[in-house]
């Protein structure tokens, strides 16, 4: 995964170009899978004003709004967030116990950026229960990460967050969400191919996919 690191603050339509071009962010470095002999990892978007929720996508949203408080704002690092990212990860198979994410290495993965980056950060009764870290270009929106306390499962958080990045792109006049890596064999990427209609970048061209 080839890293670039940009000189200097992005623009917006920096963001959408490197975005576009099938770029993602950690940190302050942008990287693209450009694997020899594999080419399993597309990246994906959809289009913001062709999207159509399923029903049970509609159902997680109604009742996360009916139950859930959410606030849009600078990125931050705290001991709960940092707790929530670990318990995340482990409770997802997604690291090991004794992979304990730092406030240091949080902020280097999440808050150290070089683009307009925001946290969308979701609340139950004042408690917070998730995260999602969000890169903004001109017209696009760049899912990052989401991370979520597990007991709070039932909301199906990550499909309410990624809900509302697309209604918050949508009411900002943007035309893209960018979902990140589609990787059909892994559990934790192929999830993305519920957000219909989308695109995958297969070579240098965006294509139309339909459901499998």
């Amino acid at each position: 995964m080839p890293l670039r690191l940009p000189i200097g603050a992005v623009t917006p339509e920096v963001t959408d170009r490197w975005l576009e071009m099938g770029y993602r962010r950690s940190g302050d470095l942008v990287y693209r899978a450009e694997c020899p002999r594999c080419n399993e990892c597309k990246p994906t978007r959809l289009n913001v004003h062709q999207f159509c929720p399923t029903r049970s996508m509609r159902r997680i949203l109604n009742r996360g709004d009916r139950e859930l408080s959410y606030q849009w704002g600078p990125p931050q690092i705290d001991a709960q967030r940092v707790r929530m990212f670990n318990d995340h990860r482990s409770g997802r198979d997604l690291a090991s116990s004794d992979e304990r994410v730092t406030a240091d290495s949080y902020r280097s993965f999440l808050a150290d950026t070089c683009c307009d980056t925001r946290e969308l950060a979701v609340c139950f009764r004042d408690e917070l229960i998730a995260v999602a870290i969000v890169d903004v270009g001109a017209i696009s929106v760049s899912a990052v990460y989401t991370h979520f306390d597990p007991a709070a499962s039932r909301y199906s958080l990550g499909t309410y967050a990624i809900l509302k990045q697309i209604q918050w792109a949508q009411e900002t006049h943007r035309q893209y969400v960018y979902l990140g890596m589609y990787v059909a064999d892994n559990e934790h990427l192929n999830y993305k191919v519920r957000f219909q209609p989308q695109q995958r970048l297969l070579g240098t061209n965006w294509v139309s996919i339909e459901p499998d």
